[in-house]
C-alpha cells in the first residue's frame, strides 16, 4: 500500500458523497477517482474534487487501477454483489453501503469472497455511530437494564413516498422489498442492542397506498427521488416509478439465537419521520424520544411504577457536527483506520448478512400468508474470519 492512501468511488453521485468525507491530503488520503454511470454525477463530482480527478462510467477502470487502495461502493442495491466481490479479487479494502445485497445468497457470496482472500470488507451501517444507539448499548453493556430479553423498533418514514416510490427502491426485482433497503439499519441495531441475530421471524404487510396513485413517471425517466415536505398528503404524490411492488407497511416478529425476541414496523406515509427503540432487560428498560443529537434523549426506568413518563433517568444527546447525526464522519474515519490497521471495525460483516437475511425471510413471509420463516446460518469460515476482524458481532 502507498504511503497515501488513494480511494476511489463507485456510484459518485446520491450516497456516493460520503466518500468525500475521507478525503484528508493533509492526513495522507485522497480520493482520486469515481465512477458513476450519470454523466451529470461524475460532472458534480469533478467540480467538487477538482478536475485531476479520474472519473469513469466503468467501475471496473477504477479497480483495474494498482495506486487504488481502497474503495467505496455506494451504487443500488441490487448491483453491490456484482461490485463488492469484483473489489475483493482486485485486491481493494472495501466500504459496502448497506445493505450488503438483495438476497442471501448474494450476502454470503460476498462474506466467502472476503474469507478466501483475507480481504478488509467494512459495511456502512452508520446507525452503529448513532450517538443516541451508542448511549443505549452503553447502559446496556452497564447492565443499566439487566441481560436484555425483549426489543421493539417502530418506524415512521414520512419521506417514503419521495425516496422509495419513485424510482428503483419500488421493485422486488431491484430492491427485494424495503424490510431489506430501510430496515437493515433497523434490524442490526436490534440484533446489536440485543445480543443476538434472528433464527426465526413471521411477518404482516402489503401495499396498502401507493398502489392507487396513478401518475408514473416514464419508464425510460429516472426517477426524482428527493425529499420535499410539500408533497402531502401521500395520495397527492406525482411522478411514482411505473412498477411499484414492494409493501409500504411491514410489520415482523424475530426470534434471536440466544433466546430473545425482538419486532420491527415500518409505514412509509406517516406524517412524521420518527425512530424509536425500547429494549427491555431482567431489571430495567430503555428508549430513545428522537435520534438526532441535540433534539433527542435516551430514558431509563430502573424502578417497579404504574406510569412515570420521564423515567427514573434521562441521557439528552449531546449535538454534535456531521451528517446523519456525526455518524457518517465516524464511521469514515472508522473506515480509514481499520485500512490502515489502525482499529477494528464495530459494523459488522456477519451483523450486516444478519439484517438482510431477516429482512429477506421476513419478506417471504409476508408474501406467504405470514407463515414463519427460518434464517439460514451464515458460512462458518467466512463468520470465523470475520469474528477475529471486527470488534463486536
Amino acid at each position: 500500500m502507498s504511503k497515501e492512501l488513494q480511494i476511489g468511488v463507485i456510484g459518485a453521485g446520491g450516497r456516493g458523497g460520503i466518500a468525500q468525507l475521507a478525503h484528508s491530503p493533509d492526513d495522507g488520503v485522497r480520493l482520486t477517482a469515481g465512477a458513476d454511470t450519470d454523466l451529470s454525477a461524475l460532472e458534480k463530482f469533478r467540480q467538487k474534487m477538482g478536475s485531476d480527478v479520474y472519473t469513469t462510467s466503468d467501475y471496473r477502470e477504477i479497480l483495474a487501477k494498482p495506486e487504488i487502495d481502497a474503495v467505496f461502493i455506494t451504487t443500488p442495491d441490487f448491483l453491490h454483489e456484482e461490485h463488492a466481490i469484483a473489489a475483493l479479487e482486485a485486491g481493494k479494502a472495501v466500504y459496502l453501503e448497506k445493505p450488503m445485497a438483495i438476497t442471501i445468497e448474494g450476502c454470503d457470496r460476498i462474506l466467502e469472497a472476503a474469507a478466501r482472500l483475507k480481504g478488509k470488507l467494512y459495511l456502512g451501517h452508520n446507525m452503529r455511530h448513532f450517538p443516541m444507539v451508542l448511549k443505549m448499548k452503553e447502559l446496556i453493556s452497564k447492565g443499566a437494564i439487566g441481560k436484555p430479553m425483549v426489543g421493539w423498533c417502530r418506524h415512521f418514514v414520512c419521506y417514503g413516498g419521495d425516496a422509495y416510490f419513485k424510482d428503483w427502491h419500488a421493485e422486488r426485482a431491484k430492491s427485494t422489498g424495503l424490510l431489506l433497503q430501510k430496515a437493515a439499519h433497523d434490524i442490526d441495531i436490534l440484533h446489536w442492542l440485543m445480543g443476538g441475530y434472528t433464527t426465526r421471524v413471521t411477518a404482516m404487510g402489503a401495499l396498502t397506498l401507493y398502489d392507487r396513485i396513478t401518475d408514473r413517471h416514464d419508464p425510460a425517466e429516472r426517477g426524482d427521488a428527493s425529499w420535499h415536505n410539500e408533497n402531502w398528503p401521500p395520495l397527492s404524490q406525482v411522478g411514482l416509478n411505473p412498477v411499484i411492488d414492494v409493501e409500504d407497511v411491514s410489520m415482523m416478529l424475530m426470534r434471536l439465537d440466544n433466546g430473545t425476541h425482538a419486532s420491527y414496523q415500518q409505514c412509509h406515509y406517516a406524517p412524521d419521520g420518527w425512530r424509536n427503540y425500547t429494549i427491555i432487560g431482567e431489571a430495567g428498560r430503555i428508549e430513545n424520544f428522537g435520534d438526532l443529537p441535540g433534539e433527542s434523549v435516551v430514558r431509563l426506568w430502573d424502578k417497579k411504577v404504574l406510569y412515570k413518563a420521564e423515567g427514573d433517568a434521562e441521557f439528552p444527546i449531546p449535538e454534535v457536527e456531521g451528517t446523519h447525526g456525526g455518524a457518517d464522519p465516524s464511521i469514515v474515519a472508522e473506515f480509514i483506520a481499520y485500512v490502515r490497521g489502525e482499529a477494528k471495525p464495530t459494523t459488522s460483516p456477519i451483523g450486516a448478512r444478519f439484517s438482510v437475511a431477516a429482512g429477506v425471510k421476513a419478506t417471504e413471509s409476508i408474501r406467504d400468508n405470514s407463515n414463519p420463516k427460518d434464517v439460514p446460518p451464515a458460512p462458518a469460515e467466512a463468520r470465523d474470519w470475520f469474528d477475529r476482524e471486527t470488534a463486536h458481532g
